[in-house]
C-alpha cells in the first residue's frame, strides 16, 4: 500500500459499529437507547458525519429503525454475530473510497478530532492502520493508556486480508492488525477529554454517563 501525502475528509467512510446482541444490557438493541434524547447510534452518526466524507451503519436487528438514521445499513456478512472484525469485514466490502474508519456505537463522546489525528498518524508513520488508545484506570487505581481496537483508520485494500483472517476462524481485532503496520494513535494530551472513549455496556451505565454530559 503506498501512503499519500494526506488522507482528506472524502476520502473516508465512517462506520457506525451496532452490529452486537448488547448481553450486558439484556439483550436488548444497544444502539436503539436513548442517549440525551436520541438513540446511541444516532448521536455515535452525527458525530462522526463531522469527521468523514460519507458514513454508514453495520447492525443486525430493527434495520428499518437504523435505517430512519439516513445512511445505508449493512448486516454482517459473517454469521451468527461475529463480533467487531465482522462489522469491519462488512464496512470494507461496502465502502467505495480508499478508508474506513471504525467507531462503536456504544462511545457517543468519542474525540471530534479523532479521524483527523488517526489519519495524520497513518501518514506520518506510512502505517497501514491507525488504531486510538485512550488512558484507562486499571483495577488498582492506576491509570494507564490502553489500545481501543474498535477505533480504526484502515485502507480498504486490507478487504484481502480480512476475509482470509476471518474465513480462517479469526475473531479478534488486534490479532488481525497485528499482521500489518499500525500505529497507536493517543488520545491523552492537556485539554484531551478522559471520559471521550468511556463506553457504557450497560443500561446504568449508559445512565451514568448521560448524567455526567
Amino acid at each position: 500500500m503506498t501512503t499519500p501525502t494526506l488522507v482528506t475528509l472524502p476520502s473516508i467512510t465512517g462506520l457506525v459499529l451496532a452490529g452486537g446482541k448488547g448481553m450486558r444490557m439484556g439483550g436488548v438493541d444497544k444502539g436503539l437507547q436513548n442517549f440525551n434524547g436520541l438513540p446511541l447510534a444516532l448521536q455515535t452518526l452525527m458525530r462522526l458525519q463531522m469527521q468523514v466524507g460519507h458514513t454508514m451503519i453495520n447492525a443486525n436487528r430493527n434495520l428499518s429503525a437504523y435505517e430512519a438514521f439516513g445512511a445505508p445499513v449493512w448486516p454482517d456478512v459473517l454469521p451468527d454475530y461475529a463480533g467487531p472484525l465482522a462489522g469491519f469485514l462488512t464496512g470494507l466490502e461496502r465502502c467505495e473510497t480508499p478508508y474506513l474508519v471504525t467507531v462503536p456505537c456504544d462511545t457517543p463522546l468519542f474525540p471530534l478530532d479523532l479521524v483527523e489525528r488517526m489519519g495524520a498518524a497513518l501518514v506520518r508513520e506510512g502505517a497501514q492502520i491507525a488504531m486510538a488508545a485512550a488512558p484507562q484506570t486499571d483495577g488498582q487505581g492506576r491509570v494507564e493508556l490502553r489500545t481501543q481496537p474498535v477505533f480504526c483508520l484502515l485502507g480498504v485494500d486490507l478487504l484481502e486480508s480480512l476475509v482470509a483472517f476471518t474465513h480462517g476462524g479469526g475473531r479478534k481485532i488486534d490479532a488481525w492488525t497485528a499482521q500489518h503496520k499500525t500505529v497507536v494513535v493517543p488520545f491523552d494530551a492537556p485539554g484531551d477529554d478522559p471520559q471521550a472513549f468511556y463506553n457504557a455496556n450497560t443500561l446504568a451505565e449508559l445512565h451514568a454517563l448521560e448524567q455526567r454530559t
